[in-house]
């Protein structure tokens, strides 16, 4: 399931068929720690999952659907891959209206949203009540187009998509301010996969996730993951980035990625950062700030209550898949080779929690806490004035709750998270 345009697909017709993001389906016999292992395993029956057509539905879909035809644009977020034309063709094949797809990609279709009348726009749209934009970034006025079609055809709804949230938010935000509903679309989640792979399923596979990330077009052909993801990387991750943000720099953008992978789970100085990739801390933080906004990483604040031995200015830096920050070092190795494990489930476990609120419309504040004596609550979320830690651990069973924390704050529940319990802390 790629972001790729539906070869030969007219505008003004419905496509068929794309209900769900559908995923091709084969027997994959692997081994549980490491998916590319070679060894003969075809007669374990312990180690083949069996699967037949899976069907999924992104959890988006539903809130972007409740929000249609209530007078306000739809715009959908996401990185290059993730599925967004899937998406918007699933909500098309649904919606029981007439609808256009325009892909921005095409440059006629540029040319005819560019700088055009409310009369010229009607005459494009026709009798069609949905309009779907793909890639709208491409259009340099598309906050205007928008805008004319929301205030003058308020029979008509529009959903528009796009790669980069700084590019085409600074095209729509001025435009569109109180006229759009936003959204952010991710890869997939394990929640996602859950509505057909068995918890027994998902934990055979979680370490492949964890490892290849969860990209469709890596779930869609895992017998080729490797490559498919070395693609992305190399060719989609960077690719608005370079293009809409006119990057004076690109070899120190590509340092500054790997020394974040390199440091993830750890605290990040913007200081070492820039000492690191040989650029000063304004551009290191103009960058993540493009990164972040490309969905490429988010970050994570420290938590503090001004209390003396906190760390009040640190800040963690993650990847919003792992798949693109192991491929990014060069390191697919498989957990019980690598030195990362803990920092790399710690990233998994959090990106997860991260689609998980994101799906659900949910909007905690998000921490880490950290002392001066080094003591540290992996994850913190503070909700409706309920403030809730979690210890993330790969292998582990048990924890103890640091005694600063406890003594600090007696009232908030730190739960250990682990392989066991992942799942329910991705979805519930």
């Amino acid at each position: 399931m790629r972001d790729d345009k539906p070869v030969g697909h007219e505008p003004h017709v419905r496509q068929a068929g794309f209900h769900h993001c559908v995923i091709k389906r084969f027997q994959i016999i692997f081994r549980l720690q490491y998916p590319n292992h070679h060894d003969n395993v075809e007669h374990d029956p312990q180690i083949i999952i069996n699967m037949g057509i899976v069907m999924v539905r992104r959890t988006i879909q539903e809130a972007i659907e409740q929000s249609l035809f209530k007078g306000k644009a739809i715009i959908i977020y996401g990185a290059r891959q993730v599925g967004k034309t899937t998406l918007i063709m699933a909500i098309q094949n649904a919606a029981a209206v007439p609808s256009l797809f325009l892909n921005c990609d095409e440059p006629d279709v540029r040319r005819a949203l560019s700088d055009k009348t409310s009369t010229e726009l009607k005459m494009l749209i026709g009798n069609n009540k949905l309009v779907l934009i793909d890639e709208a970034q491409r259009v340099g006025t598309i906050g205007l187009t928008i805008k004319l079609l929301t205030d003058t055809a308020p029979d008509i709804q529009v959903i528009a998509t796009g790669s980069s949230a700084f590019e085409l938010s600074s095209r729509i935000e001025e435009p569109l301010t109180g006229r759009k509903r936003e959204f952010r679309l991710y890869p997939f989640s394990l929640t996602e996969l859950g509505q057909k792979y068995s918890p027994l399923e998902l934990n055979r596979i979680v370490e492949r996730c964890m490892i290849f990330g969860l990209y469709p077009e890596i779930i869609n052909a895992p017998e080729a993951a490797e490559t498919a993801l070395r693609e992305i990387a190399r060719s989609y991750l960077y690719k608005d980035i370079l293009t809409f943000q006119q990057i004076r720099n690109p070899e120190a953008l590509e340092r500054l990625v790997q020394s974040v992978a390199l440091q993830t789970g750890n605290e990040v100085s913007y200081n070492e950062l820039a000492q690191q990739v040989g650029v000063d801390k304004k551009t290191i933080e103009s960058y993540l700030r493009i990164l972040e906004q490309s969905f490429v990483i988010f970050r994570l604040g420290s938590f503090s209550r001004n209390l003396r031995n906190e760390l009040k200015k640190s800040r963690k830096i993650y990847f919003v898949d792992t798949g693109i920050r192991n491929a990014v070092i060069n390191n697919l190795n498989p957990p019980e080779l690598r030195n990362d494990v803990g920092g790399l489930w710690e990233n998994f476990v959090i990106a997860e929690r991260m689609k998980r609120n994101h799906n659900q419309q949910l909007f905690p504040n998000t921490y880490f806490w950290r002392s001066h004596q080094k003591q540290e609550i992996d994850y913190l979320e503070e909700r409706n004035g309920e403030l809730k830690g979690y210890e993330i651990k790969w292998r582990e069973k048990r924890m103890k709750v640091p005694t600063g924390f406890s003594a600090a704050y007696p009232d908030c529940p730190v739960s250990l998270i682990n392989r066991e319990n992942v799942m329910a802390f991705a979805s519930g």
